[in-house]
């Protein structure tokens, strides 16, 4: 119960309770702490082993007064989740935004707050239930991987709509998820294991196949570290990335007529690294036979040896200027993270020893079923009007694009065909941009407001107009079109101005 209320009005709405008051609000199994926020005076936490606090610099110094809202859950007894809330006292938009992580981050970023909250929105992130951005945590802590695996979101949610109605009187308008790579899986899973949670998503770049990324990070490194012949020197990435260009840019069927740096489609670039081999000694333009063999690794889809059945999708023509994530001089860390600590739960585990058979049941027993966020009945969460934007870069070096397309076909099929869903579900797959953004790729967009305009209006999005920027100069516009379309010149016109391009 609140100690005390106030009914003040603040711009148009009434604000249900004093900031402060809230510390008193009764939330199970949690406490909680709130703090008044003058306008321009935040500070986050110095860096550690700093002193003091860092200054906040002008991300902070336009911030409305705000209240800041501290929370611990303990859903379980080996819990200690800790959540955020920056709630605006002026200029609420009425909405809830709550903020994805990355990896197996623990962390809660005070930029991503204030973006929210510059929006408008009463802003919310969470730790996942541990600090850090090492999966070590979850050895001997089970109800820990659940935190991290969907617990802590779901805390985050519940606890950020209680907030909100005793702050500010009302329920909030709507609850929006918005996230990229583990905050694009978060969201996905928050789809298909609580409905109710969020109105409307943002999954960006999501890595819903967690465990399934990490075997093809070990496979990958099984092939380039194997030995000194398999190893890729990483100047030949770009290499290898102007011959996929050269083989299949602006030719149908992976581009579109216009020779402009990405694929629309890699998956139908048919490049065989082998027109690269050496005629001769190695050199830096060339591939020895032994790299052509691993390039083709790197490309291939993880299959299990014996089933046939595919663990996880390989890299896309397009990808290798990013190859350095998993095709480095060491096995992405992520991936040895998830069998060392979440799997095996062995410090001493060796990448080299993993049985793509035998250890990948265990893998989804131990892990994948509390992580993996692959399930396509999302009929719940569409029947109460719930809406989902999706999105991909097709040169995503550290997430297949593939998997993206894999999942929203699961969901098609499950849910009676694309027709069923493209009221509420719309996936973009957008060419040449890398993890999360960068790349060749008109990677600049606005997918959260898109999303607020198909909420408020009702009309899903068919494109989302994006940018490319170098030099701090707009040098590229294209549409984004939703999957399975894809931007068409409609041959007249510069080739980098949106307007001479359509979706079909």
């Amino acid at each position: 119960m609140l100690k005390y209320a106030a009914l003040i009005f603040v711009g148009s709405y009434a604000m249900g309770a004093t900031c402060e008051s809230l510390s008193s609000l009764s939330i199970p199994h949690s406490t909680v702490v709130a703090e008044s926020v003058a306008a321009g005076a935040f500070a986050p936490p110095a860096p550690a082993g700093g002193k003091g606090k860092a200054k906040g610099g002008d991300s902070y110094a336009n911030l409305p007064a705000f209240c800041r809202v501290q929370v611990t859950s303990k859903p379980s007894a080996d819990s200690d989740i800790k959540i955020e809330y920056w709630l605006p006292v002026s200029g609420w938009n009425g909405n809830f935004e709550a903020n994805g992580n990355g990896g197996w981050s623990g962390a809660i970023t005070p930029n991503t707050l204030a973006a929210g909250m510059q929006r408008g929105y009463a802003s919310a992130m969470t730790d996942t239930g541990h600090e850090g951005g090492s999966a070590s945590f979850a050895m001997g802590h089970p109800e820990k991987v659940i935190d991290f695996g969907y617990r802590a979101v779901h805390e985050m949610a519940t606890t950020g709509k209680a907030l909100i109605k005793a702050f500010y009187g009302r329920d909030a308008k709507h609850s929006y998820w918005n996230g990229c790579s583990a905050g694009g899986r978060q969201g996905l899973m928050e789809a298909q294991r609580y409905p109710e949670d969020f109105d409307a998503i943002v999954a960006g770049s999501p890595a819903i196949n967690f465990t399934g990324r990490s075997a093809q990070a070990v496979w990958i490194g099984q092939a380039t570290l194997k030995d000194e012949a398999s190893a890729l020197p990483p100047a030949k990435f770009a290499v290898i990335h102007d011959a996929v260009l050269e083989a299949c840019d602006g030719r149908a069927p992976a581009g579109d007529g216009v020779k402009d740096g990405v694929l629309d489609d890699p998956t139908k670039c048919k490049f065989d690294p082998k027109t690269l081999e050496c005629k001769g000694a190695d050199a830096p333009t060339c591939l020895t036979s032994a790299q052509v063999e691993t390039v083709r690794k790197i490309y291939s889809d993880v299959v299990n040896p014996r089933t046939k059945s595919v663990i996880f999708e390989g890299h896309e023509p397009g990808s290798e200027n990013g190859w350095t994530t998993m095709a480095g001089n060491n096995v992405f860390t992520i991936a040895t993270d998830t069998f060392k600590y979440a799997v095996f739960e062995d410090t001493n585990w060796d990448y080299k020893t993993l049985n793509f058979d035998s250890d990948m049941a265990k893998t989804e027993e131990k892990t994948g079923k509390v992580v993996n966020a692959l399930d396509p009945n999302l009929k719940p969460f569409l029947a109460r009007g719930g809406k989902i934007i999706q999105y991909h870069g097709w040169a995503d070096p550290q997430i297949s694009p593939r998997s993206s397309v894999e999942y929203y076909k699961s969901v098609a099929k499950a849910m009676g065909g694309p027709s069923k869903i493209n009221d509420n579900y719309r996936l973009f797959m957008i060419p040449g941009m890398a993890h999360c953004g960068g790349g060749d790729a008109t990677a600049n967009f606005d997918m959260l407001a898109a999303l607020e305009q198909w909420v408020d209006t009702g009309k899903a999005p068919d494109r989302i107009e994006a940018s490319r920027v170098r030099n701090g100069q707009t040098d590229r516009t294209r549409p984004l079109c939703a999957y399975p379309q894809v931007a068409t010149y409609k041959g007249s016109g510069s080739t980098d101005d949106t307007a001479n391009f359509v979706c079909k």
